[in-house]
């Protein structure tokens, strides 16, 4: 019973282990994410409403008039109320710009919320493999700093029977702190990274490796943020060309229905008065000079296009050495990973033949301390190889223009 209830209570906290993908998950929840998914939603019904702006504009009205000092000719009180119907045919050509300003500056905020979260993901993912890092440089520390204390038992015994000098324990226990500092400087590295992922994602996390990235073998294409920076661009073209819409013609039709009730004291007037009026109306304005006002607009709008399309080159040429950089990284990586196999497999063979005459007096503890020293240093960086190659596919992923959140396994 008491087992049950142990293993019942040990349960719910294997639940809490999350692998990447359940970390990625839960930070493109996080509130700057949402915030973006907001800022797309805005601007889609900002364009909404104004579609309909330019739809026909129905009004109506109406007014009651009570007069207590006349003249014959004037009315007691009146009645009336009108209906009028509005509509732009022509405003220029501002009606089809500012449609496409609004789609592209939807394109631009759909392509911010991807990169986003592109962003994210990769900070996460680096948090990730460099928590499992630290924790594997932990647990070669813990191992080196139990064949320090091995030692400093065994020596300790030959210490009495003058064998041993205590110069040579003094640097066993010297080596024993040294490692126990290092120690605790790798913990603080492991709970540092949780509590920066605790900030992205909001609340406390533990972490279960496992995880890996897959490399991206499709075709590049443009990453998110240059794709948002050329619709920036095009919205702003839009902007220079909507200025010169004010020098065209505006062409507009009115309908208004008008209808009137008149109390007068004399009847004589009641047949002159008005009852119903329709007017229809068709009006045009034409700005056929305004002083240069709007070509300085215009001017001033298309060096902001300008501006944002010698941005959009730059960063496209900028992306296109980053895709080049990552790609020779990743393969650096590689090769990282095979070197640091096989110094790990000479910083044992070395260490197993150091330990073997160490103990049988052929060798003093510098040398014995040195290989267990390189041995353990081997294992760290074997495993931080392993992991650094995953963040370098990671970065690849992402120069190549891909989700990088899809690719993870």
């Amino acid at each position: 019973m008491i087992k049950k209830l142990i293993l019942g209570l040990s349960f719910p906290a294997l639940l809490f282990c999350e692998s990447l993908n359940d970390l990625i998950e839960m930070s493109l929840k996080n509130k700057n994410v949402i915030s973006s998914e907001k800022s797309v939603e805005s601007i889609q019904e900002a364009y909404e409403s104004a579609k309909k702006g330019y739809l026909p504009i129905v009004s109506v009205g109406g007014g009651y008039t009570d007069v207590s000092y006349k003249s014959g000719e004037q009315d007691n009180n009146s009645l009336n109320a009108y209906a009028d119907v509005t509509y732009n045919i022509y405003d220029g050509g501002k009606k089809n710009l500012t449609y496409k300003s609004y789609e592209s500056q939807i394109k631009t905020s759909k392509e911010d919320l991807i990169s986003l979260k592109n962003e994210v993901s990769l900070e996460v993912i680096e948090h990730y493999f460099n928590y499992l890092t630290y924790v594997s440089q932990k647990d070669a520390k813990l191992k080196e700093i139990e064949q320090l204390n091995a030692q400093n038992e065994r020596l300790s015994k030959f210490l009495d029977a003058g064998t041993v000098t205590i110069d040579e324990i003094d640097k066993i226990v010297s080596n024993i702190e040294s490692a126990n500092l290092e120690l605790q400087e790798l913990e603080l590295d492991i709970q540092t990274i949780l509590h920066e992922l605790e900030y992205i994602i909001g609340k406390k996390v533990s972490i279960n490796e496992g995880s890996y990235i897959e490399i991206a073998s499709d075709e590049a294409e443009q990453r998110n943020d240059i794709k948002s920076l050329e619709h920036s661009m095009q919205t702003a073209l839009i902007s220079a060309k909507t200025t010169k819409t004010t020098n065209n013609p505006q062409v507009s039709i009115s309908n208004t229905y008008k209808h009137y009730n008149y109390n007068y004291e004399n009847s004589a007037y009641e047949d002159l008065a008005l009852e119903d009026q329709n007017v229809l109306a068709v009006n045009l304005t034409w700005n056929i000079f305004d002083f240069g006002s709007t070509q300085s607009a215009y001017s001033s709008a298309y060096k902001s296009f300008l501006s944002a399309k010698s941005k959009y080159e730059y960063e496209k040429n900028k992306a296109d050495v980053d895709l080049r950089l990552a790609e020779k990284s990743y393969d650096i990586a590689k090769i990282k990973i095979k070197s640091a196999k096989a110094g790990l497999n000479a910083a044992i063979s070395t260490y197993n033949v150091i330990k073997d005459k160490f103990e049988n007096g052929l060798v003093d503890n510098v040398s014995y301390l040195e290989a267990l020293s390189d041995m353990s240093d081997a294992i760290s960086s074997l495993s931080a190889t392993k992991y650094e190659l995953e963040i370098k596919k990671a970065n690849l992923v992402y120069q190549k223009g891909k989700n990088v959140w899809e690719y993870v396994k």
